[in-house]
């Protein structure tokens, strides 16, 4: 009996030795399976992955950002997409190629505005309007987030940054986060906005605004221009002058108009304390301005209009959208604005 007793004793620690012995060697696996695990790509991998980023990335060699972007630490890309570079006026990659030597510190500026220091992932930001975010270069851009918003049902129509939406979020990188965007962003490094509209034709050739920088002079009111602000100005270009009156035709004709004039359609394209991209401004909504009257708005699939009351119903074609400065942000057109 004691026998028996000492064999079935046995058995229950040998069986007990191989459960255990199970267990370890199981729970050993799991751990072994879980260390080999793939590690999340980097911000620069991440972009390197197909072809949604080619002129990104080819931006990201030409200004030595890659190695920053693939190495540890917590950063967050706002990434143009390769659409929102043609449209910026970079075709290709060889666009790229050929920046002169001179103008890559400010493909550097350009690029570093579009990252940001830290991990911020959608649901930490808030439901705010522009809330400000210190970029790379030390420039703020700023970060809208409808309020009825949530951390899982964050869309790609809910989230922009200085105008450019969001149209995809949280991108997970072992050193941070991307949010896909559908424009470049364009630092304010030309300062305020008087001395932006000075320095905007250098980067976009296409625009001239010798009659507007006429007329401020003319009309004497260079001074809310350079105002703390923030301030959003609709800014003819000089086809718009001619455009709404087709004597305008060189600056001469522009000084011959009486100064008080001026100064009543000028303060007329600006909008006091707002710093309105246009995510930010809807269908139907009357914007009131510096001068005191208002001009509407629509928006469409393509594109945003303003009308002002003195325009016959014929619209104004926001042609440059969302262009920021120091103390507010610019919106090209091309029709002027009658009070």
């Amino acid at each position: 009996m004691l026998t028996m007793q000492r064999m079935t004793a046995l058995r229950s620690r040998g069986l007990f030795a191989v459960l255990l012995t199970g267990l370890v060697l199981a729970f050993s696996s799991c751990k072994k399976d879980e260390d080999n695990t793939p590690a999340p790509p980097t911000i620069y991998s991440l972009i390197s992955t197909g072809n949604q980023f080619t002129i990104l990335k080819k931006a990201l060699v030409k200004a030595g950002l890659n190695g920053p972007l693939s190495q540890p630490g917590n950063l967050t890309v706002f990434a143009p997409t390769d659409a929102a570079f043609r449209a910026f006026g970079y075709a290709d990659t060889n666009a790229i190629n050929n920046i002169p030597a001179t103008q890559v510190p400010l493909l550097v500026a350009v690029l570093q505005y579009h990252v940001i220091g830290s991990k911020v992932e959608s649901s930490a930001i808030p439901a705010a309007v522009n809330t400000p975010q210190q970029t790379l270069g030390g420039l703020p851009l700023y970060v809208t987030k409808a309020a009825s918003s949530t951390t899982s049902s964050a869309t790609s129509t809910s989230i922009s940054v200085n105008g450019a939406r969001v149209v995809s979020l949280d991108g997970q990188a072992s050193n941070g986060a991307v949010h896909v965007i559908d424009r470049v962003l364009l630092p304010p490094v030309l300062g305020n906005i008087a001395a932006t509209l000075q320095g905007i034709p250098t980067l976009f050739p296409t625009y001239s605004f010798t009659f507007l920088q006429a007329a401020v002079a003319k009309a004497g009111i260079g001074g809310a221009l350079i105002a703390n602000g923030p301030l959003t100005v609709f800014a003819p270009t000089d086809a718009a002058f001619t455009a709404a009156n087709p004597n305008i035709k060189t600056v001469e004709d522009v000084n011959a108009l009486p100064a008080a004039t001026l100064a009543q359609i000028l303060s007329y394209h600006v909008i006091n304390n707002a710093r309105a991209y246009t995510p930010l401004i809807t269908n139907g909504q009357s914007l009131t301005t510096l001068q005191g009257g208002t001009i509407t708005a629509a928006t469409s699939t393509t594109g945003i209009t303003v009308t002002g009351r003195g325009n016959n119903s014929t619209a104004s074609r926001v042609i440059g959208p969302d262009l920021s400065a120091t103390n507010g942000v610019i919106h090209v057109i091309d029709r002027l604005l009658l009070p």
